[in-house]
């Protein structure tokens, strides 16, 4: 029997992809609709990506193959939903990402940083959390994670590391991290007067075993929250940039494609006005939690205050400086790889920033005004860029050695093998699946059938519909990808909203960030994964702090869709771009979201 049950269990994968489509076919045979029949692949789809039973980017290609053959759409119809403008505003922005990486620029930036912060133990955290939030703005959550682990874990074994035996004979642990001492002398009687300790003032002292094993647990406990806080910041920074993180690609590409007037609601501006904030505070607010579940309420002990000896935080500042010292002085590609990132962020702010007139709508302009140029251009000039200029100054390339006698050019700051090797052409996939499934749901009507069922939410006040949707994403993507999370998810929620009225930003915006709060399982995340590899963390661990991070999550969420982003995205007006998708029973000027006050 129990080699039955193994034997199922290491099939499963063919196993469900077998029967999973046979035990879904009753819908589309007794249901014989378009609706129905979308219903079933996107039914299909979502379990497959739970289950992984298939790679993710395979079961993305699946509407190529159902929507011709259920006459939902034709197969070149679909095709075009692959590569949109989306798609390449991924693939120009991953391509800068690569060549930061190429040339170690992140590293010096993260060793930087912790040089100036510190190491003392709550700056310590602090400093990982800003780096590794930073970074992965720009480049990918899960090579930042990769890259800051080890210097974490390089820092951390210098600061655990005993000054001398005579230390340890004598009881004292690292004054960084140990327990706070008895530093009284004398206590004050009943009449004020100061009088001498007695025995039964103060516990028994511990012995030198006791004070080491007390000193391994505060040890592996802060250990813990350094691993934990760098891959917590690194799903929390890709929220603040459209290109941080794909979900936030997928809804830009998401409403571009359900509500093709929007008018470009949805820029790499807009989104970090809007996300931006709302990573700040959940960065710090997550500091603060961290630093109480793993280094305790003594904050002036937290911040290496007092007068406590500096000899390992001498040590581990000394395993920074030393690192940074071997990367060398900053060479040509690093400068020039430094000018075309901080140019490419300038020309993405200041494209079409909506305040202002800005250079797309001058230069680049249609007959409406509009800028032509989008994100994903700015982002592919850079990258072209990238590939043209040479890594060293042409003249002073150095002979190869095996050939003296011939001159080799220096490579590009961006190589195609650096870029065929790195790509993760599987999320460009996906985008392009989502985007399929979306368009088949509009073609399917089956979008119109959603929002029909949904009409009674009308009743519910907005605020706790986003609320309720925030709670339900977070809960989703702890088991399954968020990228699949809100790829599922976003065209029935732009359905709701037009059922019931509401802006569509007011319930989108929320699924997307939510969908970035895999805070409490390895599984979840790949960042979670690296910091769980390195070892010293249990599940349960992970869960514990990340429960309570998606509590606050879910609550900063709440209070972003509530405030700032109201005037930001005229969140009490039903507007217009999306009324012209719907059966046209909503006033273009109804207010209908009940704000909470901020």
């Amino acid at each position: 029997m129990a080699t039955c049950w193994q034997g199922l269990w290491a099939y499963r994968f063919y196993l469900i992809v077998f029967f999973l489509p046979i035990f879904l076919l009753p819908l589309p045979i007794l249901v014989p609709t378009k609706e129905a029949c979308c219903a079933y692949t996107i039914i299909l789809m979502a379990l497959l990506w739970c289950t992984e039973a298939l790679p993710l980017a395979i079961t993305a290609f699946l509407p190529v193959i159902m929507f011709p053959m259920m006459g939902i759409m034709n197969a070149s119809t679909v095709s075009l939903e692959y590569l949109k403008d989306t798609n390449i505003l991924f693939i120009g922005g991953m391509m800068v990402a690569l060549a930061v990486e190429n040339w170690n620029l992140h590293k010096r930036i993260a060793l930087r940083v912790l040089l100036i912060v510190g190491v003392r133990p709550a700056l310590l955290i602090l400093g990982f959390m800003l780096v590794t939030a930073f970074l992965s703005m720009w480049i990918s959550n899960t090579a930042t994670t990769a890259m800051m682990v080890p210097i974490a874990h390089a820092v951390l074994e210098q600061l655990h590391k005993m000054p001398t035996d005579r230390d340890v004979e004598e009881g004292r642990n690292n004054p960084t991290f140990e327990l706070q001492e008895q530093k009284e002398e004398t206590k004050l009687d009943e009449k004020g007067e100061a009088r001498p300790y007695k025995k039964q003032d103060c516990p028994a002292p511990l012995t030198p075993s006791e004070s080491k094993t007390q000193k391994n647990k505060e040890q592996l406990r802060f250990s813990q929250g350094l691993s934990l806080c760098v891959c917590y910041s690194a799903s929390i920074g890709g929220i603040a940039t459209l290109t941080g993180t794909t979900p936030n690609l997928v809804l830009q590409g998401q409403v571009n494609s359900i509500f093709p007037r929007n008018g470009n609601v949805v820029n790499f501006a807009s989104w970090f006005g809007f996300a931006f904030p709302a990573m700040i505070i959940l960065l710090l607010l997550s500091w603060v939690w961290l630093q109480i579940l793993f280094l305790g309420f003594d904050f002036r002990k937290n911040f290496g205050l007092g007068e406590q000896s500096r000899n390992q935080e001498g040590a581990a500042f000394e395993v920074i400086r030393r690192e940074h010292k071997l990367l060398g002085p900053i060479n040509f590609a690093e400068k020039a790889v430094t000018f075309l990132f901080v140019l490419l962020v300038v020309l993405w702010f200041t494209r079409e920033p909506g305040f202002f007139t800005g250079w797309g709508n001058l230069a680049f302009s249609d007959d409406t005004g509009k800028s032509m140029t989008s994100d994903g251009t700015v982002a592919i000039l850079i990258a072209v860029i990238m590939f043209i200029v040479p890594s060293k100054i042409p003249g002073l390339t150095q002979k190869p050695v095996g050939n003296p006698g011939k001159l080799k050019a220096p490579p590009a700051l961006l190589t195609w093998d650096i870029v065929k090797k790195k790509m993760p052409w599987n999320i460009v996939i996906l985008l392009g699946g989502g985007f399929a499934l979306a368009k088949g749901s509009e073609e399917s009507g089956l979008s119109k059938w959603l929002g029909d069922k949904l009409t009674p939410l009308e009743s519910v006040p907005p605020a706790a519909i986003a609320f309720i949707i925030c709670l339900l994403i977070a809960i989703f993507t702890e088991c399954t990808s968020n990228v699949a999370t809100t790829t599922l998810f976003l065209p029935i929620l732009a359905s709701m909203s037009q059922a019931i009225c509401i802006h569509p930003l007011y319930v989108m915006l929320p699924c997307t960030l939510a969908s970035s709060l895999a805070f409490m399982l390895p599984v979840a995340t790949p960042p979670n994964a690296i910091a769980f590899s390195f070892g010293g963390l249990r599940v349960t661990d992970m869960a514990r702090a990340g429960f309570m991070l998606n509590v606050i999550g879910v609550l900063v969420i709440t209070l972003a869709i509530n405030s700032w982003s109201i005037p930001m995205f005229d969140l009490n007006n039903f507007p217009s771009w999306a009324q012209s998708n719907t059966t046209g029973l909503c006033g273009v000027s109804q207010a209908n979201v009940t704000t909470a006050s901020p």
